[in-house]
């Protein structure tokens, strides 16, 4: 009996160590660093997620200013005034669908993005 709990117990620490030993898997991250979801615009149905410095309620505010009457082109950055700043949104190509992108025109660290 005790050399099976010895066995069992030298098993798991090596399976432990095994898998401490192992490098984390690298992700192919290309875009910026995202707060995370936030909710759905209501008028584009896009998906609404924010960089780790803007709250879900500005985000979902620049969106809804953004796809709630967007003058313009898909080509031109669009500006937008929402939050209590002016934020420049523009369509980026993603991989593979394209993706808006908003960007605090202030700080260029704040950032919106809309998805479908």
């Amino acid at each position: 009996m005790h050399l099976t709990r010895m066995t069992a117990s030298v098993g798991i620490a090596g399976a432990a160590a095994l898998c401490l030993a192992l490098p984390a898997q690298v992700s192919a991250d290309t875009g910026p660093p995202v707060n995370g979801h936030c909710g759905t615009d209501q008028a584009s149905g896009l998906g609404v997620s924010a960089g780790k410095n803007v709250p879900c309620a500005t985000a979902l505010q620049v969106a809804a200013a953004y796809t709630g009457g967007r003058p313009g082109t898909a080509d031109a950055p669009v500006p937008v005034r929402a939050a209590g700043s002016v934020w420049k949104c523009h369509e980026e190509q993603g991989d593979p669908n394209p993706y808006q992108r908003c960007v605090d025109t202030q700080d260029d660290t704040r950032l919106v993005m809309l998805s479908s």
